[in-house]
């Protein structure tokens, strides 16, 4: 197997709700792992993800899984999940569905260097920039 850079999304107790959300956008193959599918039946994190992982059939795979019981979630804005490339049609259909319920920082537009690209952050406040590449 390959090696492979994979973003890996922590959540404050929606991770199943976000990682079908993200399989709704994406499409793919979603595999859910619960607290207490791993020994931890009977408690009250019993029915979180510990991991989740989706694998899409353009090659993605996007991982997440709840904050354990214990440790703090910390948010911040030091990433993004970026999506680029030239399908025009496919890069706006995701934007559109990642932007609905959210914010959008910068609206998915012609920008100074010929490319279409945007920021928003997700209904769970995951932050995405979208860039689609423009003939030069």
């Amino acid at each position: 197997m390959a090696s492979r850079l994979n973003p890996y999304l922590s959540f404050s107790g929606d991770a199943r709700q976000a990682l079908e959300f993200y399989q709704e956008v994406f499409g793919g193959t979603l595999n859910l792992n619960t607290f207490g599918d791993f020994g931890q039946a009977g408690t009250p994190h019993a029915d979180q993800i510990m991991h989740g992982m989706l694998e899409t059939p353009g090659g993605f795979t996007l991982m997440g899984a709840d904050t354990p019981p214990g440790m703090e979630q910390t948010a911040g804005d030091n990433f993004s999940v970026s999506l680029s490339g030239d399908d025009d049609a496919e890069l706006r259909g995701w934007w559109e569905k990642l932007s609905a319920g959210g914010t959008v920082s910068v609206p998915l537009e012609k920008q100074m260097w010929g490319d279409v690209f945007g920021m928003c952050k997700d209904r769970f406040g995951i932050p995405w920039m979208v860039d689609i590449a423009q003939p030069r």
